[in-house]
């Protein structure tokens, strides 16, 4: 703990990275603007269901606490390791606003309805506060862990642990028909991708994780 503090206590007295920090703030809660946006408008243009060669040959199971719960367990973890690493938080932020500013384009451009037989989610369930249900292209249970392994590579515990949750993410809704194979199977390129753009636009701050 007292480690923790001392190494929050050393980063942010650097006022430019303190100013940094805001920055991201921003970046990061106007890609969540965006994104709200973007699901109210793919939610209007939903056309029809597809098929699928996965979903097809697997029945529907109840995936709702790995959905949910585990996904908000995923970002209290997340958030605490953070908090214990802090030279990571800028980069962090600013990449996890990168993933979501490009799945919002992404879930614009193609207007697929959501499998016919996916699993019921509650519309008041916390991770569904932050979709419209037709977020499809990308999977983001898939994605987002799987670009999180990438930022903690050099700690192979915490990149274990992300690569674990992705692969239990990207099952989990599959087997809630919760999103097309396409969905899941590009979610890791995708997110590598983000990776590198992220480390490409922010090199200071990611040589802050180093």
């Amino acid at each position: 703990m007292n480690k923790a503090l001392s190494r929050h206590r050393a980063l942010w007295s650097q006022k430019k990275l303190l100013a940094n920090l805001l920055l991201a703030g921003v970046i990061f809660v106007s890609s969540l603007l965006i994104n709200q946006y973007a699901n109210v408008y793919a939610a209007s243009r939903a056309s029809n269901s597809v098929s699928d060669i996965v979903l097809d040959n697997i029945p529907v199971v109840d995936v709702h606490l790995i959905y949910s719960e585990g996904a908000v367990l995923l970002i209290f973890l997340l958030i605490l390791i953070l908090l214990r690493e802090p030279k990571y938080i800028i980069f962090s932020i600013k990449a996890a606003a990168i993933f979501i500013l490009i799945r919002s384009f992404f879930i614009v451009l193609t207007h697929l309805a959501t499998p016919i037989d996916e699993l019921y989610i509650n519309p008041n369930d916390f991770i569904q506060k932050f979709s419209k249900g037709q977020d499809l292209f990308f999977s983001a249970h898939t994605g987002f862990p799987f670009l999180f392994a990438l930022v903690f590579w050099q700690n192979k515990y915490f990149r274990y642990l992300f690569l674990v949750a992705s692969a239990i993410g990207g099952t989990a809704v599959l087997l809630g028909h919760l999103h097309y194979s396409i969905d899941v199977f590009s979610a890791p390129f995708i997110a590598f991708g983000i990776f590198h753009i992220a480390k490409k636009l922010f090199p200071k701050d990611y040589k802050l994780t180093a």
